[in-house]
Formats: C-alpha cells, sequence, structure tokens
C-alpha cells in the first residue's frame, strides 16, 4: 500500500470509529448526557460528545494495530502449519477457547443476576453475529470460500483482545464502557476487513501510473536530447 493510501485509510478508520462512539455513547450513556440538555448546558454536552469521539478515534487505533499484526500472524500461522486447511483449524479451535475464556473468565466473574448475565451474552451474540455476517461478506467479495475463517478468526479473536481493555476493567460503570467499546472495534475491524483489498488495488494502480509517468518523461528527455544535437 502507498503511503497516500495508507493514510486515507487510517484516517478513513479513525472517522469510523470516532462517529460509531460518538453516536452509540448517546444511547449508551444517556444518562450522563441528558442532564446536560436539561439544564441547556450545550458546551457540556458537545464537550461530552467530543470525548465520545475522540475515544472512537484511540479504539480505532488499537482496531488497526491488532489488524496489522494479525496480517503477519496470518502468514507466520500459515508457515508453521504448512497449509491453510491445517490452519484454519487451528484458528476454529482458538475461537472456541477465546469464547469459553470470555464467559468462563471475564464475564462470570462480573455477573451477579440473570439481568448481567443477559447483558454479556447479548454482548457476546452480537460480536458473534456481526463476525460471521462480516465474513461471509468477505467471501462474497473476494469469491474465496477459504477466507470465512480467517475472518470469523479475526472478527472474533483479534477484537476480543482489543476489547480486553475494557472487559478487565472493574470500576462502578464499566459495563457501560464494555458495551460501548465493542462497537467501535467491530466497525472498524469490519471495515479493514472489507475494504483493504480496495485500498491495495488503488495503490496497485497509482503505481502503474507513476511508472507510467517516468516513463513518458524519460521519453521526453530522450527527445528533448535528440532535438538538441540535430
Amino acid at each position: 500500500m502507498t503511503i497516500r493510501n495508507w493514510v486515507k485509510f487510517f484516517l478513513m478508520c479513525m472517522l469510523i470509529g470516532g462517529a460509531v462512539t460518538g453516536i452509540a455513547g448517546i444511547f449508551v450513556r444517556w444518562n450522563f448526557f441528558q442532564p446536560y440538555l436539561a439544564a441547556g448546558q450545550l458546551g457540556e454536552f458537545f464537550a461530552a460528545f467530543g470525548w465520545m469521539i475522540l475515544l472512537g478515534c484511540t479504539m480505532s487505533v488499537i482496531a488497526q494495530a491488532g489488524f496489522f499484526a494479525y496480517l503477519t500472524l496470518h502468514q507466520v500461522g500459515v508457515g508453521i502449519f504448512r497449509t491453510l486447511t491445517l490452519w484454519n483449524w487451528v484458528q476454529m479451535l482458538l475461537v472456541v477457547i477465546l469464547l469459553v475464556d470470555l464467559v468462563v473468565f471475564r464475564f462470570a466473574p462480573s455477573a451477579h443476576g440473570a439481568r448481567d448475565w443477559l447483558f454479556y451474552i447479548g454482548l457476546l451474540v452480537f460480536l458473534v453475529s456481526a463476525a460471521i455476517a462480516t465474513a461471509i461478506k468477505k467471501v462474497q467479495l473476494t469469491g474465496k470460500k477459504h477466507v470465512l475463517v480467517p475472518a470469523i478468526f479475526f472478527m472474533i479473536v483479534i477484537t476480543s483482545l482489543e476489547w480486553i481493555i475494557a472487559l478487565m476493567g472493574r470500576q462502578g460503570n464499566i459495563d457501560t464502557y464494555v458495551a460501548l467499546l465493542l462497537f467501535p472495534l467491530i466497525a472498524v475491524n469490519a471495515y479493514q476487513l472489507l475494504l483493504l483489498p480496495k485500498y491495495n488495488s488503488k495503490s496497485d494502480a497509482d503505481r502503474k501510473k507513476l511508472e507510467e509517468r517516468r516513463k513518458e518523461r524519460k521519453l521526453e528527455q530522450k527527445n528533448k536530447s535528440r532535438n538538441a544535437n540535430a
């Protein structure tokens, strides 16, 4: 990917992360925003909204780091297990282990009743559903069925590792951030997974155009030299 397209990719991910967190924050943390509106404190309201956007931008950077780390991990995994099929089975095993870990070691210690379990299981269902939907879309875009498992692995395992920042918290309102931070991570990771090939193709096209310009310049210089010597 060229630097120009990488910058566009980076900024677009930040825009998505910030926008999704800002909008989701109003709904998830309505009890926090509502008093400002009721009191007519628009400055405080927009300051809080800006904080939500900044938080989303930060999570988008974490998501991008996780994405490029996975690209490296995927190549290493294929190299170690020799075949993509075997590596896919390993990835599915890791997905199962990760889901068990979330339920047993992340959700269970914080769940103190049926309402808490409903909340956490709802988030888990949302994560898995979004992962499957994104993976299916990836298969449709590429026409390659073997990308289904890596896409599911990335959307569930890598997103959960990025989400661990909120899951490890123990503050009184941590459940709010557990829910809130999941939205930008899923949105940014889905965008990266689905749109990266587009940016790579654009980079290839840009490189070809640049090479053609260089050839044209060299040809023009040769023609000028010939005319000067004639």
